[in-house]
């Protein structure tokens, strides 16, 4: 498998792990046939090398659905790291049959389950060296019924208490239009970009770096990533942060 890292734009250096072991975790003969097909659409390789994580690293993958992320990150950490496979409850119950798929039967290296609500989320202080949210940061700012409200202060400040000094913390979310700030979180579960590297900044993490790799010129960000016209294909953005 050849490892494609075009479109990386980093504003500040980060050292990443090394190539082959994301291909190797990539390349592993026990993956699942639909993960295997998301990478083409997902990118995995240039969000682990940002992600910057290595062997023995702990990392919380937040709200991680069925875990597609958690368990190359099991892989990647092992031996001697761990991925904190989290959701609440309604990613719990949305992510149902692909977290059950994901652990029937099968061996999955790294990887723990962390069911816990936004408001004690249980990460701990000082105890971790990564942590991420995919397409989920929106949902700080969502509510409907079976949706709780989160307080995006006190929710983001455990995740930056449980970062060690040095974390990293990168978020990949569905970019709404410019000037919309967090309001498309709410009709077409989207968020402005200029608004999370702001928001992010104020809860006391620094920026460090950013890709275009997931980006696509032709969403004119009008429809939910939930729309066939747009799902799977949407116009993302990825930003890396650390803990001074």
């Amino acid at each position: 498998m050849k490892i494609l890292l075009a479109g990386v734009l980093m504003m500040t250096t980060l050292v990443p792990v090394q190539a082959e072991t994301i291909e190797q975790a990539m390349a592993h003969t026990g993956r699942m046939e639909n993960d295997r097909e998301r990478d083409e659409r997902s990118r995995p390789e240039v969000i682990l090398k940002l992600l910057e994580i290595k062997e023995g690293d702990r990392v919380a993958d937040i709200f991680a659905g069925g875990g597609y992320y958690s368990e190359l990150i099991g892989r990647v950490v092992s031996p001697g790291g761990e991925v904190l496979l989290h959701n609440n409850k309604p990613y719990a119950s949305f992510a149902g049959k692909a977290l059950e798929k994901r652990f029937k039967d099968r061996e999955l290296v790294g990887v723990t389950r962390l069911d816990s609500e936004a408001d004690a989320l249980g990460l701990g202080e000082n105890s971790l060296d990564a942590a991420m949210i995919i397409m989920s940061y929106h949902d700080l700012y969502h509510t409907e019924e079976g949706w709780p409200p989160i307080d995006a202060a006190d929710f983001m400040g455990q995740i930056v208490r449980a970062l060690k000094p040095g974390g990293r913390f990168l978020l990949v979310d569905h970019a709404a239009r410019t000037g919309t700030g967090n309001s498309a979180a709410q009709g077409l579960h989207r968020i402005e970009e200029a608004f999370v590297r702001e928001d992010v900044e104020n809860f006391g993490l620094s920026y460090a770096g950013s890709s275009d790799v997931l980006r696509n010129p032709k969403d004119d960000g009008s429809l939910s990533p939930f729309n066939p016209l747009v799902r799977g294909q949407t116009d993302r953005f990825i930003l890396v942060f650390k803990k001074p």
